[in-house]
């Protein structure tokens, strides 16, 4: 069988998250794909961010962009209410667990003076490198019950698609949301490019899926999926059991889980069938596929 490793956010586990640091050790260590997370300044610039407000824990305030700037500090604030040169002052190499328990806080390797990368800049980085095999997976940060802090759906996905086309990406690339507004217009828009529809628990209701009802679907959610304009199926790994990638490859779905950091529950979804693993932790996954001889 095979099976792709996808680093997540880069390698979260291992540098800081959507940073050129962490993607560029992620394309180190050996990935199919590298997915990071993509969100819209206030001057419609394309940066790379989780949250949709600035992160207290990837991001620090150093300074303000010029004297006086009412909006500063800036953590806290939301990214689209803030321009690139605000953004770019951040401190984003630096992780500031907000309790003793995060777990990433001993395994993440500090890049202090790291800045908030734009979109533009990782496409650089990826060519840079040369690595023209590795699939870039771009998450479009959009919540349908938060408007006044997300983009417009198409304007989003327009940016996107135009951005990873002029970097001649396109071809190599797929689109992710949880939104699954953005997976229709993506289909729409650039209909050979994959889709993944990304679900968890908190996101399955008809507002996150585009409108659609998951019981007129008799429960299955690669089949609402489909409809939205999803072609890969990509739950919280604690969803995925022998039901739903069943159903899912009986459809022609395939099914790639986030996130995965531990071996043994790695190994475990491999059994199950399942088309890739997203993980904060490359190399343990690295370490499991050698193995298991993938």
């Amino acid at each position: 069988m095979h099976a792709e490793i996808h680093g997540h956010r880069g390698a979260r586990g291992l540098r800081p998250e959507n940073t050129l640091p962490g993607l560029a050790h992620a394309l180190e260590l050996g990935v199919d794909a590298l997915e990071f997370d993509v969100a819209l300044t206030a001057d419609r610039r394309l940066v790379l961010t989780h949250d949709l407000t600035v992160s207290a824990v990837t991001s620090a305030d150093r300074y303000p962009a010029f004297s006086g700037d009412p909006m500063f500090p800036y953590v806290g604030r939301p990214v689209g209410a803030l321009t690139l040169a605000q953004l770019r002052t951040l401190e984003c190499g630096v992780r500031l667990p907000r309790s003793a328990d995060d777990r990433f806080a001993a395994t993440q390797v500090p890049v202090p003076d790291t800045r908030m990368p734009t979109l533009s800049a990782v496409l650089a980085l990826v060519n840079a490198y040369g690595a023209d095999r590795v699939r870039l997976h771009v998450e479009l940060k959009s919540d349908p019950t938060r408007p006044d802090l997300s983009a417009d759906p198409r304007e989003l996905t327009e940016l996107v698609l135009a951005e990873l086309e002029l970097h001649g990406r396109l071809g190599g690339a797929a689109i992710l949301s949880f939104d699954w507004r953005i997976l229709g217009v993506a289909r729409s828009l650039a209909p050979k490019t994959p889709r993944y529809a990304l679900v968890e628990r908190a996101t399955m209701s008809p507002v996150w899926f585009g409108g659609l009802w998951l019981e007129d679907f008799g429960g299955d959610l690669s089949a609402v999926a489909l409809a939205a304009g999803g072609t890969v199926l990509s739950p919280d790994h604690v969803l995925a059991d022998e039901k739903l990638v069943a159903d899912a490859t009986r459809a022609g779905v395939p099914v790639v889980v986030w996130t995965v950091n531990d071996p043994v529950r790695a190994a475990w979804m491999l059994d199950l069938g399942v088309a890739g693993v997203v993980t904060d932790y490359p190399d343990r996954m690295r370490a499991l596929w050698e193995a298991r001889g993938l």
